[in-house]
């Protein structure tokens, strides 16, 4: 059966996707899915190898553009798909399959979706809790998962594939010394710095790494190096060449071979903490106002920090240079502490 799937349009959703992937494929291994998601996406999808082919939504987020969408679903109905998964929850995400005429368009009650979707599901949150479990749901027929108990144990959670000849290439193209483990550390977050952990701490914590072998790679996109940029000159200056800012640097494909080069990783909430969690390194993840009760890390080698309760809707902190107290809070040691069990965890592996 060939499928049409409209992704999501942020990288930990992406990475979050691949759990529908991986499920309808178990159900169905038959099946021939593509994704259609922005272009930037193509370097994820294809590493999850359930995908056919990504296609490229060519229309910018939050656009209506109603004509471009019906040109662009008529444009599919040579493909001949008989079903479409829809996981964004928006009125315009569901035009395409729509105008693209595929039988069976299948998706969660959003925006007045009321004939674009005619497999239109209604969510329980309550009974969803977690973003995963809402996708993975959609893989079976109305009715049959109520709750997200009633999805089969395990979940087939994100798993990106990354080769060894590219790991070493990689490692080749950007001088990394052999002799040193590589601790990666994501330092960045989407929606602003209330979600970071303070540069000051992850300077402490990597001038620990580095003092015993290490050396400290940080990633994430060019607004991002300012932040990393921080971070490394809040060492000292011997300690400054064996920490490497790569934020902005890298194409999203060269991030992730390099995170999979990586001992273990340290991240604030943000879609390359997905992206480790996929590539199934030890994680150590930060979590401040944002809540992992809903996009925590798929990992059984990941451990979540994070010292007050509950969803904060906060983009900027009271304490200096807008970070959270939650996450100031959360001190080097504490992290050093938890990412070490990870370390000798993954050496008994």
């Amino acid at each position: 059966m060939k499928m049409l799937v409209i992704g999501p349009s942020w990288v930990g959703d992406m990475m979050m996707s691949q759990s529908l992937y991986r499920t309808i494929k178990a159900i169905e291994p038959a099946a021939d899915i593509d994704v259609m998601a922005p272009a930037w996406c193509r370097p994820l999808l294809d590493r999850m190898p359930e995908v056919s082919r990504a296609l490229p939504m060519p229309l910018g987020h939050g656009a209506l553009e109603l004509g471009e969408r019906r040109r662009l679903g008529i444009s599919l109905r040579a493909s001949h798909y008989q079903r479409a998964f829809v996981l964004p929850n928006s009125f315009k995400s569901a035009l395409v399959p729509f105008f693209a005429n595929i039988p069976q368009r299948t998706g969660w009650r959003g925006e007045m979706r009321y004939g674009l979707l005619n497999d239109l599901r209604v969510l329980d949150k309550q009974a969803f809790p977690l973003m995963v479990q809402r996708y993975v749901a959609l893989a079976y027929e109305a009715g049959k998962i109520k709750s997200a108990t009633d999805l089969p144990e395990p979940l087939l959670w994100p798993q990106l594939r990354v080769t060894e000849s590219e790991i070493a290439a990689i490692s080749a193209q950007f001088s990394l010394p052999a002799s040193r483990p590589i601790i990666g550390f994501c330092p960045g977050a989407e929606f602003g710095p209330a979600k970071r952990w303070p540069h000051y701490h992850y300077a402490a914590l990597a001038q620990k790494l580095i003092a015993e072998g290490y050396q400290v790679i940080l990633f994430g996109s060019a607004k991002d190096h300012p932040a990393g940029e921080d971070i490394r000159l809040s060492l000292t200056e011997q300690a400054q060449p064996l920490c490497m800012n790569l934020a902005g640097k890298t194409s999203l494909d060269q991030a992730v071979v390099l995170i999979a080069a990586c001992h273990a990783v340290v991240s604030n909430d943000s879609g390359l903490m997905h992206v480790a969690a996929a590539l199934n390194k030890p994680l150590v993840a930060l979590y401040g106002p944002s809540s992992p009760d809903f996009t925590p890390p798929l990992s059984q080698h990941a451990k979540v920090i994070r010292l007050i309760t509950g969803y904060h809707k906060v983009r900027k902190g009271d304490a200096e240079q807008g970070y959270h107290q939650s996450l100031i809070d959360i001190q080097p040691d504490q992290v050093y502490h938890e990412l070490s069990q990870l370390l000798v965890a993954e050496e008994e592996r």
